[in-house]
Formats: C-alpha cells, sequence, structure tokens
C-alpha cells in the first residue's frame, strides 16, 4: 500500500515539473516574439524620420539619386519586415541598407556644406542616430531572449519535454554581418 502512494507522489512530482518546464517554454517563446515586436517597432520609428529627411535634402538641385535609391531601398527593406514571424535576415538586410544611405548622406552632406549646416538637416540626423542606438538596444534584448529561449529548450529535461510536448525550434539570433567584417577574430562556436 505504501508502494503505491509513493508511486503516486512521484508522478505528481513528475507531471508537475513536466507542467513548469512546458510552461517555462512557452514562456520564453513569448518573450522572444515580444522582443521581436520590440525590434520591428523601433525600426517602423525611423522609417517615419526618412521621408523629412527625404524632404530636406530634395531641395539641393543636384542631389545625387543614388541617395533617393538607397532611401527607397530602406523604406522596402523596412516594410518587408514583420512583427509576426522573426525573420533576423530580413532584419539584416534593413540594417545593411540604413547603413549604405548613412554612409551616402555623408558623402551628399559634404559635397553640399549649406545642407550640412541646415539645423533641420542635423536634426534629423541626430534622430535618425537616436532611432539606431535604440534599434541597437532592440537586438541586444532580442539576442538575450533567443538565447535564454534556445537555452531552454536545449538543456536537459527541458529538450526532452520539448521533444515530446512543444516541439519548438531553435531560433537564430541576429548579427551583424558588416560588423563582424571589422574582426580578426573568430570564435570557434
Amino acid at each position: 500500500m505504501t508502494g503505491i502512494w509513493v508511486a503516486i507522489g512521484i508522478a505528481v512530482v513528475l507531471m508537475i515539473v513536466i507542467i513548469a518546464i512546458y510552461n517555462a517554454i512557452i514562456n520564453r517563446a513569448n518573450a522572444v516574439e515580444r522582443a521581436w515586436a520590440n525590434v520591428i517597432t523601433q525600426e517602423r520609428q525611423k522609417n517615419k524620420i526618412i521621408p523629412h529627411l527625404e524632404d530636406v535634402v530634395k531641395d539641393y538641385k543636384e542631389f545625387e539619386q543614388g541617395t533617393l535609391t538607397k532611401v527607397t531601398e530602406l523604406r522596402s527593406a523596412l516594410q518587408g519586415l514583420d512583427s509576426g514571424k522573426v525573420d533576423t535576415a530580413k532584419l539584416e538586410q534593413a540594417e545593411a541598407k540604413t547603413g549604405e544611405l548613412l554612409k551616402s548622406l555623408n558623402v551628399t552632406v559634404e559635397n553640399y556644406p549649406e545642407l550640412k549646416a541646415s539645423e533641420t538637416y542635423q536634426k534629423l540626423m541626430r534622430e535618425i542616430t537616436d532611432q539606431q542606438e535604440n534599434i541597437g538596444a532592440a537586438i541586444r534584448i532580442f539576442n538575450q531572449n533567443v538565447e535564454d529561449f534556445n537555452n531552454g529548450i536545449e538543456v536537459f529535461p527541458n529538450s526532452l519535454v520539448n521533444a515530446m510536448l512543444n516541439r519548438k525550434e531553435k531560433i537564430k539570433t541576429f548579427s551583424d554581418s558588416q560588423a563582424e567584417e571589422g574582426f580578426e577574430y573568430k570564435p570557434n562556436i
């Protein structure tokens, strides 16, 4: 009789542990989705500034067409981001387009000192810089949540619960390939 109660007690404890692990995996997945939505929100905030910047620089007669093209490409890349689906490749593309646009704007400003002196232009560039910093912070939070989630589905016994119940797949963290090019050191991970 005592053996049955011990077995029932072990089964109850085991079920509680499995439920706790299952719920922890779901919580981590939700944190990743929330962090991804925050990244997209920050990217869209940047997208609201770009038309104002475009209007300021269009006033210059010889404005480089290449810069306008880069603005269009960035807008397109930003619109391709979906808050409902984590796609770090599209985010990487949008960040690369942002870098290209900023480089192009720096060249343009060198050719037009009066543009550089424009208070409106300087204000918009500060806003874009602030947005880039906010995006960087959101990406760091996203990557931390992805790491927590991936650890949560890969460690034992969570990996067993995930394989049996959740069936969640590992999520890729965001990495900036342009930034990585500047490093000689590459960890052998």
